[in-house]
């Protein structure tokens, strides 16, 4: 994958990234096998330890106990003892030296393994010459506490990434299948094709994606969409496998399995995003290939100077550079990306922020700009009322919409289903007749009821004088007029709904900093109200489907970086031209195919979430680096012996324990990451 930076009106790499491999810190040490051998070399390390320490010379010297415990080959014992802890706990060591040999890719194992086998080589040699200076039990130390750091480390590692099996969990392994004759038997869901009907009994996981047949309930989504309140469902509504059913009893028709269904997309999704490589990481491996070369040569020049330009001797020169080479491990900061990667996917893949590009996800955090689809993304993309006006004060704005759903129910027209849907009540009409191309009559309580448009009230020479009723019409809304027993009795207002979190959201994204556009191709009056209505900082107005993309560039050009939000296919080439695109709510799959980021709810609020996410990510990434490289401005000079003259001194085995709680605090911090749903709420 291209990571070189973004910049506008070009658009950063395709998608090729997916699938990439993740440098891995370990030398591919990522599963649970591993662990467990890591855990069971160290017990093995540690028993072996005891008696290493007991035998010691230095450690009788310390304890005052050479007397009581030496006795005639005490040094062989010792050699034996030390060989096993060197071999069969250090061989992951030693097989990921060979490893980063091979592949010319010197590393941490490269490090640990010189550091180890120079201590191991000495410690024998001078065993084979009688003497006693000797660094087994700081090899045995060093070995355990690296094994200890390592299995600590990896099973942070396995945490970060349970999200997935998480997600695979939610799945049930059985369905409750309905047959032909209505009975119900219970069947794998790894048999079923598509078309089956399920019973989903209250309190039970939804086994696949599908339609609703029969019955309503609540069902709970938040594990799958972020979504924290249960969405009611009833007959046509789609519903996601592995969302949880409430209090209602369910008959779905199977809509996809396997593969095809939302939960598998997202785990797909999820899974591509962790193995795909972060711009940081690139920064991070070569920190860590320079500070593999620094160690080594560190390594060298503090026994050169030790042992040319002192007194101390080689032995005491050795340990000074043991201690270097096993303090400057790069192990810190080959995990202080991957660890806050897996740990962002993971937040973002369970509150419904499906990440396809992480380049893309990275680069969300430098957004200045965001341009929204107007239809579908800041408003609802159907009719509901605005406003009633009330001409004949012995009705109330209640009874103006009441008397107009009546006609309206028998209309299919979207202005029709927009009044019926937000109307208190209806009642039965008598009588109805349709009137070509200006509305539509009939008798409602007795009374004659006409729903007309301002044609009809032209055609009749009815004057509308009112203002209110010119204002509605500047902002661009339909409205239709309400008559009663032929007298003007209201009118009211339609027009796309504004979502109610639109609002919030814009003030938010402008808090942070964003200019926020909106793009449609509705008339200048409508876009110029929805502006208003929510606080956008310009609109574009009337713009053609094949025009989008060439407005993005057109924003870009002002040297903007640019995300664009929508969710149709006409937003498929604006999404593509913008830095970030970011396809939002049930979007087609052209638009979700071309965008960057896939945002499950119809929300804007997560367009908020994800950016918030980004640089919360990107915060965590640099905290890692600074913590992963700092300490050892401090750690190195150290491990050298630059403090020995005011009497501080690392041992190997400190400095493991150093190098190790380094990587651990890279852990916690990373799993410290956290996106806030409480502050988004609307």
């Amino acid at each position: 994958m291209d990571h070189s930076t973004h910049a506008p009106p070009s658009r950063h790499a395709p998608h090729g990234g997916h699938g990439q491999k993740k440098t891995d810190p370990h030398g591919g040490h990522d599963h649970e096998g591993m662990i467990a051998d890591y855990r069971r070399r160290f017990w093995v390390v540690l028993a072996a330890t005891i008696p290493i320490l007991a035998l010691a010379p230095m450690i009788q010297g310390w304890l005052g106990l050479e007397d009581a415990l030496r006795f005639p080959g005490d040094r062989y014992v010792l050699a034996g003892l030390s060989s096993l802890v060197f071999f069969y706990g250090g061989w992951p060591f030693l097989k990921g030296f060979l490893r980063e040999i091979t592949a010319r890719d010197i590393g941490m194992m490269t490090l640990i393994s010189v550091a180890i086998t120079a201590a191991y080589a000495y410690s024998i040699g001078m065993v084979a010459i009688g003497s006693d200076e000797t660094f087994f039990w700081e090899l045995a130390t060093l070995i355990a506490v690296m094994l200890l750091g390592h299995w600590i480390e990896m099973k942070s590692v396995l945490g970060a990434g349970r999200a997935l099996e998480k997600l695979a969990s939610l799945m049930p392994d059985e369905a409750h299948l309905v047959a032909d004759d209505g009975s119900v038997i219970d069947v794998p869901v790894s048999t079923l094709k598509g078309g089956e009907h399920l019973l989903i009994k209250p309190g039970e996981k939804v086994p696949a994606d599908g339609i609703i047949v029969r019955g309503e309930s609540s069902l709970n989504e938040s594990m799958l969409t972020g979504e924290s309140k249960p969405i009611f469902k009833t007959v046509d509504t789609e519903v996601i496998g592995g969302s949880i059913n409430g209090e209602g009893s369910l008959t779905i028709r199977v809509d996809k399995t396997g593969d095809e269904t939302f939960l598998s997309s997202v785990i797909k999704l999820v899974k591509e995003a962790q193995a795909s490589k972060s711009k940081t990481q690139d920064l991070a491996n070569t920190a860590a290939k320079w500070l593999t070369f620094i160690a080594l040569g560190g390594g060298l020049s503090t026994v050169l100077f030790w042992t040319l330009f002192t007194d101390q001797g080689f032995g005491f020169a050795m340990a000074r550079a043991v201690t270097v080479m096993v303090i400057a491990c790069p192990h810190a900061l080959g995990l202080a990306v991957p660890l806050v990667v897996a740990r962002s996917t993971a937040i973002a893949a369970t509150n419904g922020l499906l990440i396809r590009d992480r380049t893309a996800f990275e680069e969300a955090r430098n957004i200045n700009a965001i341009i929204f689809d107007k239809t579908g993304t800041l408003t609802k993309g159907e009719f509901g009322i605005t406003d009633t006006l009330v001409f004949d004060t012995t009705f109330t704005e209640s009874d103006i919409v009441a008397y107009a759903a009546s006609i309206e129910a028998h209309s299919e027209h979207p202005i029709a289903q927009g009044i019926v849907r937000d109307a208190p009540e209806a009642w039965g009409v008598d009588k109805f007749k349709a009137i070509p191309g200006k509305g539509a009559e009939g008798l409602v309580k007795d009374r004659d009821v006409k729903v007309v448009s301002p044609g009809y009230l032209r055609d009749q020479g009815l004057e509308m004088d009112d203002p209110r009723f010119e204002t509605l019409s500047a902002q661009g809304k339909t409205v239709v007029f309400v008559l009663i027993d032929d007298k003007l009795a209201g009118a009211i207002a339609l027009a796309d709904i504004i979502r109610e979190e639109s609002a919030k959201a814009i003030l938010m994204l402008q808090a942070m900093g964003i200019q926020c556009i909106m793009l449609t191709g509705d008339n200048q009056q409508v876009a110029e109200w929805v502006g208003q209505e929510i606080g956008l900082d310009e609109v574009i107005a009337e713009v053609l489907p094949e025009e989008k993309a060439a407005k993005v560039r057109e924003v870009q050009s002002r040297g903007l970086i640019v995300a664009m939000t929508g969710d149709g296919v006409n937003d498929a080439p604006a999404l593509a031209q913008a830095n970030v695109g970011i396809a939002i709510g049930a979007g087609t799959d052209v638009a979700i195919e071309t965008a960057d980021i896939i945002l499950v709810r119809s929300s804007p609020s997560d367009v908020v979430a994800i950016i918030e996410l980004a640089r919360a990510t990107y915060n965590k990434m640099m905290q890692n680096l600074a913590w992963a490289t700092g300490y050892n401005t401090f750690a190195i000079p150290a491990a050298a012996g630059v403090f020995f003259p005011w009497g501080v001194i690392l041992t190997p085995a400190l400095g493991a324990v150093f190098m190790s709680a380094s990587t651990v605090i890279c852990a916690i911090n990373a799993q410290l990451l956290k996106l806030s749903r409480s502050r988004l709420a609307t």
